[in-house]
């Protein structure tokens, strides 16, 4: 029989050398600033405003993102990093053993809060055509589309995942657990492949049957093999993958090993995998299509464009979307089990009141105007 899921075993490294490497995230992740400033030239030279000031809202757009995203992921998600390690914070890489590791750990509400404080600095050269609400209904228009590369650099890390599904949405997340088997030093397997065991029903709360292939370099005696696999189970069992794989600590590994041709060994392992809902990738759809609905609606106006109009949409449809996708989304800590509603509700829900507040005013604002 067929089973409704789908495996998901893609790198998040492009490439590496050394201790250096390019991933997927990082690089959807400035993707999105470059596109994001071809747009704004092609909006400002539509609005007949100069190309100088695209350069100078670019690097406000970057900075803010960078440095209000990681602190708002500290303040909001872990506040004890900032005595524990402050280090970390900022340094893009681990000194033992040192390894360039990018900025782990943004959150989007922190993003948010600076992208507003850092227009409004610009916003205070009092340009013409450029006051803040101005500026924010234009900018916004960039953050849906650089939101939406980066929730896709968040699949290929597997991060923010959601909740097990039962449904024909789940993804079993299985490349940490691949990653993790194929990074141990001197390592005898060559290839890792994992599909779907269609032999075996589906179970309950997204568990899933599937087979995991290690294709071991030509030549490994029985012996390294059979120490590779009985290893392999640890990373099974292990706490810190348990999100993608369920294997029972207690339970002996089910595998079977046998010689693919001569000289070249293949072991099957029978476990578990979590078919989760795809969070990431429920996020960036949204947002591409956010991107398009308030680029079209610019496009409607351009210099006319009733103040603040853009902005209220985007606020009161991006963060109630927010709000109603985090619970598809397992909490990113422990302590949000306790709260009544996760942390990324509660911080969207003056966002959204601003949005409302926004909206409502440019309506009336337009309408006075009109009178």
């Amino acid at each position: 029989m067929t089973l409704s899921y789908l495996i998901w075993n893609g790198s998040p490294e492009i490439f590496s050398i050394g201790t250096f490497s390019l991933r997927w995230y990082g690089l959807l992740f400035a993707l999105g600033f470059l596109l994001s400033q071809q747009i704004l030239y092609y909006m400002f030279a539509k609005e007949g405003k100069p190309d100088k000031d695209v350069d100078t809202l670019t690097i406000y757009m970057i900075v803010a993102t960078l440095i209000g995203a990681r602190m708002g992921h500290i303040i909001f998600y872990e506040p004890a990093t900032i005595w524990t390690d402050p280090l970390s914070i900022f340094l893009p890489f681990e000194f033992s053993p040192f390894r360039f590791t990018g900025f782990q750990g943004l959150a989007s509400h922190g993003g948010a809060i600076g992208i507003l404080f850092a227009l409004w600095l610009y916003s205070r050269k009092k340009k013409p055509g450029q006051n803040y609400l101005q500026i924010l209904d234009r900018i916004v228009i960039l953050v849906c589309l650089t939101g939406a590369l980066i929730r896709m650099g968040n699949f290929f890390n597997s991060e923010i995942i959601g909740r097990p599904t039962d449904s024909a949405l789940g993804v079993v997340f299985i490349n940490r657990v691949t990653d993790a088997i194929m990074r141990d030093d001197n390592n005898p397997v060559d290839e890792i492949s994992v599909v779907k065991n269609n032999e075996l029903p589906k179970r309950t709360n997204g568990r899933v049957p599937i087979l995991i292939y290690l294709f071991f370099k030509p030549g490994t005696s029985r012996e390294v093999v059979n120490s590779t696999v009985d290893k392999s189970r640890s990373y099974l069992i292990n706490p810190a993958l348990s999100e993608y794989v369920d294997e029972s600590p207690l339970g002996t590994l089910d595998f079977l090993i046998a010689e693919e041709k001569p000289g070249v060994t293949v072991a099957k392992i029978r476990t578990l995998g979590i078919a989760r809902h795809p969070a990431q990738l429920y996020e960036s759809i949204s947002c591409f299509i956010l991107f398009a609905f308030l680029f079209w609606y610019w496009s409607k106006y351009k210099v006319n464009l009733p103040e603040g109009r853009i902005f209220g949409f985007f606020m009161i449809l991006l963060w109630s979307l927010r709000f109603a996708y985090e619970y598809l989304k397992e909490p990113q800590e422990s302590f949000e089990n306790s709260l009544p509603l996760f942390m990324g509700q509660i911080l969207s829900i003056p966002l959204i009141l601003v949005g409302i507040f926004i909206l409502i005013r440019s309506y009336r604002k337009h309408k006075n105007e009109n009178q």
